[in-house]
């Protein structure tokens, strides 16, 4: 019998319209033989099954919902939420609360690797090299001096809970450095002001398969731009490299580094991390519990590459979450 997969998509951050596009790859490319899958829209303002252009409201109590005087339940979320309530923790709360099986990370570990200075903070007890950064919350006293005398310029300026590049600034001067702060602000109540390192930057795509922990591919971010911002993610604005052209030397240490990470942070299912080479040592930057997988996306690449198609790689997290 098949089992109903609700798929979660949209959410409460800048990153809605990612997350519909990620939610309608897992959409297309579920293995319909075994499973039935149900677009589930998440907004602040509702929560609906969406069948061609007809909503449906979810029950909020079970998690279930009403079609044509028929109660359908869910057996398992996949949740492809970017940012809140997806990859903070919240909905995976939610679903424990509940008992219903869900991809990905806990709701601890996802609370973690959402917050950039928690994770941070986490692997610098396990040895992990990380940029120096300052961590503020709005309304904190800004001393740029002090900040500059600590941090450097050029410096970037980050929205502490946030992905696809939202709220990331580079500072060249104290001018931008203040009016970058503001910007970031804007995105979020917490923000983090980080080094700048100069080096080659790669994105490791990281899971769990077959019981294994996999590293799929190593990507190396090249762009015209000043850094890999939104632009250069989703909108042409850079070339991506599987692989990475490093030495083998780097390769080894970045994948014992980023399986490292994995296991530490207790991820499950797939991750993306992010780190930039000093010399032959990857410094890290942030890792994502849920990447995207639209069309643009760096890990649904990698694992074809890797010779693993998409349908193998949903069918698989699918398998952990109901084990």
């Amino acid at each position: 019998m098949k089992k109903n997969v609700a798929i979660l998509m949209g959410g409460y951050s800048s990153e809605y319209q990612i997350s519909l596009k990620s939610g309608q790859v897992v959409y297309d490319n579920l293995d319909y033989k075994l499973y039935k899958p149900f677009k589930i829209i998440i907004s602040k303002d509702k929560w609906v099954y969406l069948d061609e252009n007809k909503e449906y409201n979810i029950s909020k109590d079970n998690f279930s919902v009403k079609v044509d005087n028929k109660i359908i339940r869910f057996d398992i979320a996949f949740i492809v939420i970017h940012g809140s309530p997806g990859e903070d923790g919240i909905l995976q709360t939610y679903f424990d609360s509940l008992k219903i099986p869900y991809t990905g990370c806990n709701s601890q570990t996802s609370a973690i690797t959402f917050n950039k200075r928690d994770c941070i903070a986490f692997l610098q007890e396990y040895n992990i090299p990380t940029a120096k950064s300052i961590h503020l919350n709005f309304g904190n006293s800004v001393k740029i001096d002090n900040i500059i005398k600590k941090i450097g310029l050029p410096c970037f300026v980050k929205a502490n809970k946030s992905g696809s590049s939202f709220g990331v600034y580079k500072a060249y001067n104290k001018e931008e450095l203040f009016k970058s702060i503001v910007n970031s602000f804007k995105i979020d109540n917490e923000i983090l002001i980080e080094s700048f390192l100069d080096g080659i930057e790669v994105s490791v795509g990281v899971m769990n398969y077959k019981n294994n922990i996999e590293v799929f591919g190593i990507t190396e971010l090249v762009t015209d731009n000043d850094f890999f911002d939104y632009e250069a993610k989703y909108n042409g604005k850079s070339k991506e490299i599987t692989p990475a052209n490093i030495s083998e030397v780097q390769k080894n240490n970045v994948i014992e580094i980023s399986k490292k990470i994995y296991r530490k942070l207790g991820m499950k299912g797939f991750s993306r991390s992010e780190f930039i080479f000093v010399g032959n040592t990857p410094y890290f930057l942030e890792i994502n519990s849920i990447p995207g997988i639209t069309k643009e996306s760096i890990f649904p690449k990698q694992a074809k590459k890797y010779g693993i198609s998409l349908k193998e790689l949903f069918g698989e997290l699918i398998s952990q979450s109901i084990e």
